[in-house]
């Protein structure tokens, strides 16, 4: 097959910078103008490569498209569309809110700081990047946390204003997670199905097996700290231990069933004892 006979092509070296400029506070773009500048010295160095036919084609149809791009037509309409349609997403905001009921000092200061720096950003400010100057007045913003330790008044009242439309999620409960389990394109049970069939063996879950795992990770979530999700990739790997373990030295059957009671054989006695329990991240 002539696709994977190997020629030789000719194509641009990428050019990682060698050298990283910083410039002095408030005039960043001055250190990036420099590293563009020592990154272009020399001009573009071509270098000659051996790869199959099906990817030189790719090579080449790739180099000859970037010369039919504007490229500053492609970042100024990029820069255009952050600052119109641009969406931010704040997470873990909780993190730098004040702790409920303690005095504002010690690492408080810290995350008040943080809140400071971001203040300016969320209200509408000029941002330089390596693009050009982004404004940021349009650009939506949202930000999420847990608020398990504080609340969203311990954020200081200037960040309270600039996130005025407040959403309030409930917890998941076990039909949540059976959905999790079952329904996503990459769930865990696929995954971890993919994984024992490169192993040569085929893991099947009962509908009963899934419900039972769904129902110990919210129950351990509300008796233990509720981390959502991520409860369910821990308890599967207590459930599975063994048998990741064990494949495929010591199982010889080519089809693993889990059932209801393999699962509550496993794990119920890690629920019941809360100072198990707590190992069960």
């Amino acid at each position: 097959d002539l696709e994977d006979r190997e020629v030789e092509v000719e194509v641009t070296a990428d050019q990682t910078p060698m050298l990283q400029v910083f410039g002095p506070m408030g005039m960043e773009e001055m250190g990036m103008n420099l590293q563009d500048l020592f990154g272009n010295l020399g001009g573009k160095r071509r270098k000659k490569r051996r790869v199959p036919i099906r990817e030189a084609r790719e090579l080449l149809t790739q180099e000859e498209a970037q010369k039919l791009i504007d490229m500053d037509k492609v970042t100024k309409e990029a820069l255009e569309r952050v600052q119109q349609s641009g969406i931010v997403f704040i997470d873990e905001i909780d993190k730098v809110a004040a702790r409920s009921g303690e005095g504002r000092g010690g690492p408080d200061v810290s995350r008040e700081g943080v809140q400071r720096d971001l203040l300016p950003i969320v209200e509408g400010s000029n941002v330089m990047t390596k693009y050009g100057m982004v404004k940021t007045d349009h650009i939506l913003f949202i930000a999420s946390g847990a608020f398990h330790v504080s609340k969203p008044s311990d954020l200081i009242p200037e960040m309270q204003g600039r996130f005025p439309i407040r959403v309030e999620l409930t917890s998941l409960d076990e039909e949540d997670f059976y959905k999790i389990l079952t329904q996503p394109k990459n769930a865990l049970l696929k995954q971890y199905a993919a994984l024992m069939r490169s192993e040569g063996v085929e893991i099947e879950f009962t509908d009963e097996a899934v419900r039972e795992i769904a129902r110990i990770a919210a129950e351990v979530n509300s008796t233990v700290e509720n981390i959502g999700a991520r409860r369910l990739h821990t308890i599967l790997t207590t459930l599975l231990e063994d048998v990741l373990f064990d494949v495929p030295d010591e199982i010889d059957a080519p089809r693993l069933v889990i059932d209801a009671d393999r699962v509550r054989d496993r794990l119920q006695r890690v629920v019941e004892n809360r100072d198990l329990s707590q190992y069960i991240l």
